[in-house]
C-alpha cells in the first residue's frame, strides 16, 4: 500500500493530477499506520501481521 501510494504520488506530481496526488498521500499515510500497527502485535483484519 504505501509503494502504490508513493507511486500514485509520483505520477500525480509529474502529471499535475493533484487527485492522484491526493490519493498517494492517503495511502502512504493508511499504509504507514498499518505497518506500525501491525509491527506492534495488534491484529488487523484477522491478521495477526499486516504485510
Amino acid at each position: 500500500m504505501i509503494i502504490l501510494g508513493i507511486i500514485l504520488l509520483v505520477i500525480g506530481y509529474v502529471a499535475g493530477i493533484s487527485i492522484l496526488w491526493t490519493i498517494g498521500i492517503i495511502l502512504v499515510v493508511i499504509g504507514a499506520i498499518l505497518w506500525i500497527l501491525g509491527s506492534m502485535g495488534h491484529a488487523l483484519g484477522g491478521r495477526k501481521h499486516y504485510w
